[in-house]
């Protein structure tokens, strides 16, 4: 079934240390454009997350979000600065021996100077950290294929029914294009009797004028290639994926053709049923932009 380029999913991991949380959404474009936000900590990871992310879109301009929380299970560690801590302690005891003061500074005191204690943040596992954004991307990404599989669906039938549509309307131009001639005839018949009475027109000259109104007016070829055209697209509704700049050209073509009829044009209805073509395939072309 056909993927729609609109599409959403969230996933989530975790393990004692850390929960990564992701969501991937997308919309149409021309091509894959991926943007990818994260938090420092995780920009390391940056390329391999957007090879991943090219297993569940081809194109659209599709959003990752990625959030980590730290649950705080000993990221942190306390260093203590022995350099710092006796640096301190030389300068009180030399300015008790400048000013003659006695000199009482204990472990607790020492320990609330600036840089005596200071905390660093231990290195992550990569290979997990890793290992977690893979899952919660997974996770993700069925979501997000499901949600597109969803929405392709939808654009499926609906654009099914608009070709059944469009078949309907060359149903009804082949229906009236032979009135159309026949009615040129009688007109041609009337306009004679009335300018010259009972004369009789030469039958060759009718016959002649007949042939060449009806090549001009003649769409049979543009609607050859219409039914063409929507059996292709139809066919190509089935495949599986990348089908979208395939239908758009499909839907140009047509498009082409609803335009021929329409300058063929030379009766009312046929005009409506033209104008009637080039707005479902509007419509379709419309719909195809969301197709993957």
């Amino acid at each position: 079934m056909i993927q729609s380029m609109t599409g959403f999913g969230r996933g989530e991991a975790a393990n004692d240390k850390y929960k990564i949380t992701l969501e991937m959404k997308s919309v149409n474009h021309r091509f894959l454009d991926i943007s990818i936000r994260l938090p420092r900590k995780l920009n390391f990871f940056e390329a391999a997350i957007r090879k991943e992310v090219k297993k569940y879109a081809t194109r659209g301009k599709v959003d990752l979000f990625i959030y980590l929380e730290d649950l705080g299970n000993g990221s942190e560690a306390i260093c203590y600065n022995a350099d710092v801590a006796s640096s301190y302690l030389r300068g009180l005891q030399q300015i008790a021996k400048d000013f003659q003061l006695e000199a009482r500074v204990d472990a607790i005191q020492l320990s609330h100077y600036p840089d005596v204690f200071t905390t660093e943040e231990e290195e992550p596992d990569e290979d997990m950290l890793l290992s977690l954004i893979t899952d919660a991307l997974q996770n993700a990404g069925e979501k997000f294929k499901a949600s597109r599989s969803a929405e392709g669906n939808t654009l499926y039938y609906d654009i099914e029914a608009k070709l059944d549509n469009i078949g309907h309307v060359i149903d009804e131009i082949e229906k009236r294009s032979p009135q159309i001639v026949e009615e040129y005839r009688q007109k041609l018949m009337d306009k004679v009797h009335e300018l010259l009475g009972d004369t009789k027109i030469d039958e060759t000259v009718l016959a002649t004028e007949l042939i060449i109104y009806s090549d001009k007016i003649c769409v049979d070829e543009e609607m050859v290639r219409l039914r063409s055209h929507i059996t292709h697209m139809k066919d190509t509704l089935q495949e599986q994926e990348n089908i979208g700049r395939k239908l758009d050209f499909l839907a140009q073509e047509m498009n082409r053709e609803a335009n021929t009829i329409l300058s063929k044009a030379n009766d009312v209805e046929v005009s409506n049923y033209g104008i009637e073509l080039k707005t479902e395939i509007e419509k379709i072309r419309e719909q195809i932009q969301n197709i993957e």
